[in-house]
């Protein structure tokens, strides 16, 4: 009897040191990946803090890079070996079908919601009361990589007729941002801007001009906040502690501190299914997830 209990004792000693001899070796570092969705040094700023914190709980340094543009990410995750970015719902929804990218957690905004959802918009005194008043006039999109300012806005135009903005607007651009978005239209570089609700507010709070001079014509569905997506093949045990530590933030004292400077209530679990949403407004604005090209013209 006791042969066999030593022998069902060497067997398991035997295969869990086999298996650890082939287990990888542990992260001390990883990088994560954050998309321009307003100034990069103010996005900087709201980051750090946090990247401070879940370095602090699951004991591996955590180091951001904030991407010069919202396209880059999805090749630069895979150049530059990201472990993990912040995605938008869009970069979020490619990264998932092209890259195998693991949705974990998305914030919860201040006012309890966990999505976004994007604005059309224009200045009162402009005249242009819904799309017809937009044609022949100057058109500021954020990246053709967001949801909110430019695949809303072209699903939009295509509800109404408009199959070629191109031709439709007598000039359009690119501002790589969405506050630079809101700001072409308060100062009179665009007629017509696009961005998302959340950096909407965020300005409209600092500047008195948003409410003042701006009307919004248009909004879109709503879609996940930009959510911690991790790569493929990332150690299971530093995924589920990264998660653990953004599912359990608003529950330490130390943590809502940190929350309050990235301006989020809390973080809420996120997967694959959230993203749906965001393929079918593709889809409404005639884009193919799978052979989009995503740079700007």
């Amino acid at each position: 009897m006791k042969s066999a209990v030593l022998s069902v004792l060497v067997l398991i000693l035997t295969v869990t040191f086999s298996a650890g001899s082939y287990a990888e070796p542990a992260q001390k570092e990883i990088l994560i990946g954050l998309i321009p969705e307003m100034n990069v040094f103010k996005q900087q700023e709201r980051f750090r803090p946090l990247a401070e914190y879940l370095t602090k709980k699951t004991g591996v340094k955590v180091n951001l890079t904030i991407l010069s543009r919202y396209g880059n990410i999805i090749e630069r995750f895979t150049v530059e070996k990201m472990d993990g970015a912040f995605f938008g719902s869009f970069t979020g929804a490619l990264a998932v079908e092209k890259l195998g990218a693991e949705p974990i957690a998305r914030p919860a905004n201040l006012d309890g919601s966990s999505t976004y959802h994007g604005y059309l918009f224009v200045r009162k005194d402009s005249g242009i009361r819904g799309p017809e008043g937009m044609k022949g006039k100057k058109m500021a999109f954020v990246e053709k990589a967001t949801t909110a300012g430019y695949i809303f806005p072209v699903a939009y135009l295509r509800q109404h007729g408009v199959k070629d903005y191109k031709t439709f607007f007598k000039e359009f651009y690119f501002t790589g941002s969405h506050d630079a978005s809101i700001y072409a239209v308060l100062d009179r570089k665009a007629d017509v801007g696009a961005a998302k609700h959340s950096i909407y507010d965020r300005v409209r709070k600092t500047d008195p001009r948003v409410d003042k001079e701006l009307v919004i014509l248009a909004e879109s569905a709503k879609v996940p906040s930009n959510g911690l997506c991790v790569r493929k093949g990332l150690d299971k045990g530093l995924q589920q502690n990264l998660k653990n530590a953004l599912l359990n933030i608003d529950k330490d004292p130390e943590g809502k501190q940190v929350l309050e400077r990235f301006g989020a209530l809390k973080f809420i679990e996120t997967t694959r299914e959230d993203y749906k949403i965001v393929s079918k407004l593709a889809q409404e604005a005639g884009i193919n997830m799978k052979t989009y090209n995503y740079r700007n013209e």
